[in-house]
């Protein structure tokens, strides 16, 4: 089955294993938004950082809320995804010593996050509908919002005066 699990043989069984990968996600995520706070320089970036960590939490809520609406136990897989992508945004900023460069960088790798998340998200509200669950799309449409509240947040702090100072 090459890249997949030989336990998926139903969309169901790919819903569960996604939801699985999603929820190690936000898990990697909500341990990796405090070392962003810290490394942000702009207070409005690093008072977005803070809120997203606090609906980072709540997406971890509501993703637990889903495992129980299914009826499956809630457990995470491992996501090589989310890893490399935050590996990557650790790299990155690590080597960046002018700070408005520095917050350039951590915006970008945030919606580097974002869009992960909003594809995933996507895919779980799409398949949940599919197999009659809109109990389980609607909890997860949640989280997608919010995503993408803050991706929008963060390409209007980029586009405002990020960019702009790193570019000077």
């Amino acid at each position: 089955m090459g890249f997949f699990s030989k336990d998926i043989k139903t969309l169901d069984d790919l819903f569960v294993h996604t939801l699985r990968d999603i929820y190690y996600a936000e898990k990697q995520i909500e341990k990796a938004l405090p070392k962003m706070v810290g490394k942000a320089t702009d207070p409005q970036l690093k008072a977005g950082f803070e809120k997203h960590l606090e609906q980072t939490k709540g997406h971890i809520e509501r993703v637990e809320e889903v495992f129980e609406l299914h009826g499956v136990k809630a457990k995470q897989v491992n996501c090589p995804a989310i890893d490399g992508i935050l590996e990557e945004a650790d790299d990155v900023s690590g080597d960046v010593d002018d700070k408005d460069v520095l917050d350039a960088a951590l915006i970008a790798s945030a919606q580097a996050v974002e869009h992960y998340e909003m594809t995933r998200y996507g895919t779980l509200i799409a398949w949940a509908k599919q197999l009659g669950r809109s109990d389980c799309a609607n909890v997860l449409a949640k989280n997608l919002r919010e995503e993408q509240a803050t991706d929008r947040k963060l390409t209007e702090i980029a586009e405002s005066k990020i960019n702009l100072q790193a570019a000077e």
